[in-house]
């Protein structure tokens, strides 16, 4: 359930339209009633973040999922994926939802907000990612070949509505004030990153920690790990440095509070 609960916790990163691309509002639902189903650990973290939007649209009274992961081809070629087609039960409204959680660090140096997140290994940006949502994903049903596709599973792309979730985790850099991400959502900044440099400093010495394991970056920090010293973190980080890899790192303080960031391995 840590999955379902760290999704569900998770806010969109822009409210209503913005970009020209209006948010599926998540549904509620009755996680009393909710199991969850097993999620395969050898997934990539998007497609198990997929997964578990699934459960939830499939628990929910007010949508029916007709289909998703639909692949589109260009004879042997795939030149795109369709993420959800949905159907409200109420209205029989039909929508084609593209689905992106994200992890961002802000970059203080750069001068445009929206271009100021990128991926903790300094790819993966939000304004490119943006870009190939509006320019390639969504007009993919409106192509020769998406067109087709859907045609095979009984949908008329014209009668399609299209929304997005586009959701992300968002981390400051360590001891600046906090750079502006105007029009996004403040409310997914959940930490901070740091340099190495910084990290083996004295101010971190006695806390405790705990490296994340990808699959649990999702989830809200909970006490309920083993937790490592200083030292023996700074061991594990310099092994995932090597392969030019940020780990999302839990921070436990004396009373027990939990803060949340990425060590990243670039230096500038």
């Amino acid at each position: 359930m840590k999955h379902i609960h760290g999704f569900l916790a998770s806010p969109p990163l822009w409210e209503n339209t913005q970009f020209g691309l209006e948010q599926f509002t998540i549904p509620a639902i009755d996680l009393s009633t909710f199991t969850p189903q097993p999620i395969p650990e050898r997934l990539r973290l998007g497609h198990q973040i997929e997964h578990i939007f699934h459960q939830i649209l499939s628990h929910s009274d007010d949508y029916e999922v007709l289909a998703h992961n639909i692949q589109v081809k260009k004879g042997n070629d795939t030149t795109g994926e369709l993420d959800f087609i949905i159907r409200f039960r109420e209205s029989g409204k039909l929508l084609h939802i593209e689905l992106t959680y994200k992890f961002y660090i802000l970059d203080p140096t750069i001068t445009e907000p929206i271009h100021r997140l990128m991926g903790p290994n300094r790819k993966d940006l939000f304004f490119t990612k943006l870009e190939k949502t509006k320019q390639k994903q969504l007009p993919l049903i409106y192509t020769k070949e998406g067109i087709e596709t859907l045609k095979k599973i009984g949908i008329k792309a014209s009668e399609l509505e299209q929304q997005v979730v586009f959701m992300g985790q968002l981390f400051t850099p360590y001891d600046l004030q906090t750079p502006s991400i105007t029009p996004l959502n403040t409310a997914c900044i959940v930490g901070f990153w740091i340099r190495m440099d910084d990290f083996e400093s004295e101010v971190f010495s006695n806390y405790n920690y705990y490296i994340t394991h990808k699959n649990e970056w999702i989830h809200t920090p909970h006490l309920d790990v083993v937790w490592s010293s200083h030292l023996k973190i700074l061991q594990e980080i310099q092994l995932k440095h090597s392969q030019k890899r940020a780990p999302i790192v839990w921070i436990k303080k004396p009373d027990d509070s939990i803060e949340k960031c990425f060590v990243v391995w670039w230096s500038s």
